[in-house]
Order: C-alpha cells, then sequence, then structure tokens
C-alpha cells in the first residue's frame, strides 16, 4: 500500500495529524510518539494485512526514514513489527538489512513473517533462503514470503529436501505448502 493509501484507509484521526506535523518539524519527535500510536489510532484491521497501530507507525516512518533503525531497536514486538511493514515505503531502506537479520533471529513468528513480506528484496540469497526455511520450520505459511515462487531456486530445494527428508524420519509431517513448492522446483 502508498501512504495515501494507508492515510485514507485510517480515516479522520487528528492525533496523528498532529504527530505527523510535529515529526516533520522535528523528526526525532517520533521517539515519543511511536509507541503511542497503538492507544491513540487502536489496532484493529483498517486495510487487508494492516493494523491501525501499524499503518500510523509507517505514516509517522515515512516522515522520519532516518529514525527508523533507532525505532526497531529499542521497540516492542508491534512497534517492530510496524518498522519492518513500513520499510518499502521508506527512502533508504537498502541500508537496514541488518534490521531485516535481526527480525529472521527472532522466535517472533509475526517478525519473522514481516521480514520477508515486500522488504525481504534487499535480503542476499543465503539470507533469504534460510528465512523460507525458518518459516517452514515455525510453520509459518510460505504465502507470508514475498517473491517466493520467483527466488527459489535449486539451493532452497536442496534445503527443503534436507528438512523433509529430517521430517519424514522422525515420523513429522512436512508442512503442505513446503511440499507444494517443492515440487514446483522439481525436487
Amino acid at each position: 500500500m502508498t501512504p495515501s493509501e494507508l492515510r485514507d484507509a485510517l480515516g479522520a484521526n487528528s492525533w496523528l495529524d498532529e504527530a505527523i506535523g510535529r515529526i516533520r518539524k522535528d523528526p526525532a519527535a517520533i521517539g515519543g510518539l511511536f509507541p503511542a500510536a497503538g492507544r491513540r489510532c487502536g489496532r484493529g484491521s483498517v486495510a487487508p494485512g494492516w493494523t491501525a497501530d501499524e499503518a500510523a507507525r509507517a505514516l509517522m516512518l515515512v516522515e522520519a526514514p532516518v529514525e527508523a533503525e533507532t525505532l526497531y531497536r529499542y521497540g516492542d514486538a508491534d512497534e517492530k513489527r510496524a518498522v519492518l511493514r513500513a520499510m518499502p515505503l521508506l527512502a533508504g531502506h537498502d541500508d537496514m538489512v541488518s534490521v531485516l537479520n535481526d527480525a529472521l533471529r527472532t522466535n517472533d513468528t509475526r517478525l519473522v513473517a514481516a521480514a520477508l513480506g515486500p522488504c525481504a528484496t534487499v535480503l542476499d540469497a543465503a539470507a533469504w533462503r534460510q528465512g523460507v526455511l525458518k518459516c517452514v520450520f515455525m510453520g509459518i505459511p510460505l504465502t507470508a514470503v514475498h517473491g517466493l515462487r520467483e527466488r527459489a531456486d535449486a539451493e532452497l530445494a536442496d534445503m527443503l529436501r534436507a528438512f523433509a527428508r529430517e521430517r519424514e524420519a522422525a515420523g513429522r509431517e512436512v508442512p503442505a505448502d513446503a511440499r507444494e513448492l517443492l515440487d514446483q522446483l522439481g525436487a
């Protein structure tokens, strides 16, 4: 979604308008406003895949993209997810690979899924493959992985094949979407 689509989806919110105005004047003001978005804008769904607090935080970040990494580092899980979701809207998000790598090291399924969304295009192939395998291991549906069909390659197929053999040897099922991807890859 674009920033204007997110703003339209949120509807009228004077607190958010004031917050964005403050951030435009002083980008560092986002530090005190970003955590309040959940309380001031709500957490309900406003657009497919977006909650109100995520959309509000994304709009704030568009005004102060240089603060994104700091907000991620010191934020709670909801704030971190909002930074990850907002990354494709931010100029210079290519410099935030360390944030994506950090999210992929967590055991929070919401952060892992968000890190493999549209912002994952900046991940190198090895990190991206590890992220996909982590999704399979954690039970995150592969539909969460942006560009999966386009980026999947023989090396990912080898990794998934090894994972499937281990699961089968342990008497455990292989997720259906992983099997489907293996079939697509001819593995």
